[in-house]
């Protein structure tokens, strides 16, 4: 079985400016489906039929201008500009799929075709570990600050909610990493904490200056009144958040937590992680 989770970290660059919606993750995501088609038809189907693969990709980040035409929320990529983007995966089970989308792109001067243009890989930088050596590593903090980047809008319908957090709060961000969590390790590596410790134990203190509120398109779906396609939005916040302990916070706890932050470089936090949304970047320090 290969080292689960995985991630990529991608450098393309244009050949010629071409426009995206400034909410590119989706088309992203549809871009590498179609490069996932090139080579296994059955494997991007499934993708894109799973609602709760553990794939998770970023949204374009670079330097942009306004777009070429007058349509609104459109940005342009330049040919002189070089753009990242990041693709995790943490289900053991998904490790062909991963394999599927890295094969095309690093591969014959790999493409990634989009609708009005191309970006071409320049450079792959690849990292793995184990759900083993997460552990490992969480053990090496004894009071952890875990600074967490929401980089691209994190959407989280917390609970039974059918309305998306608008703030990093600390039961639903790590909620939501946990069921992430549980839902991909072996045997042997679930956390069992519950809502009402990670309320009790964890303190959040937001970057307000950061925060930043966002809907975003992350599907297109067949309108039968309209007779054509219609997108689906979702909302969500980027920005910075510390998170700490309270003083009387069990250790096993404080290292579970600290885990689950690690993981959540893979997998993404919140819904629609595959489409753009939910990354988000890690900084851990000892408070003592």
């Amino acid at each position: 079985m290969r080292k689960m989770p995985r991630k990529i970290k991608i450098t393309a660059g244009p050949k010629n400016r071409f426009d995206l919606p400034d909410s590119d993750g989706y088309m992203l995501y549809s871009a590498l489906l179609n490069k996932i088609n090139e080579s296994d038809n059955e494997i991007s189907s499934h993708v894109h039929d799973t609602e709760f693969s553990s794939i998770n990709v970023s949204n374009l980040d670079g330097k942009f201008s306004k777009p070429k035409t007058n349509r609104k929320h459109r940005k342009s990529v330049l040919p002189s500009e070089e753009y990242e983007f990041k693709i995790g995966v943490t289900d053991p089970k998904e490790a062909e799929i991963f394999q599927s989308l890295v094969e095309p792109l690093i591969l014959n001067e790999g493409f990634i075709e989009f609708e009005d243009g191309s970006l071409r890989v320049e450079e792959f930088e690849s990292s793995k570990v184990s759900f083993e050596e997460i552990f490992k590593e969480a053990n090496e903090y004894e009071d952890p600050e875990i600074l967490v980047q929401f980089e691209t809008p994190t959407c989280i319908q917390f609970k039974d909610s059918k309305v998306t957090e608008m703030f990093p709060h600390r039961k639903a961000v790590f909620s939501s990493i946990l069921s992430k969590w549980n839902g991909v390790v072996p045997n042997g590596f679930e956390i069992d904490i519950s809502q009402e410790e990670i309320g009790r134990n964890i303190i959040e203190k937001p970057d307000n200056r950061s925060l930043e509120f966002h809907s975003v398109m992350v599907d297109r779906v067949d309108d039968e009144n309209k007779g054509h396609k219609r997108p689906i939005f979702r909302q969500g916040f980027t920005g910075k958040c510390k998170y700490f302990f309270s003083k009387k916070t069990d250790q096993d706890f404080k290292m579970a937590v600290t885990a689950l932050s690690l993981f959540s470089e893979f997998g993404g936090i919140g819904s629609s992680v595959s489409r753009g949304c939910g990354s988000v970047g890690i900084r851990i320090v000892n408070r003592s």
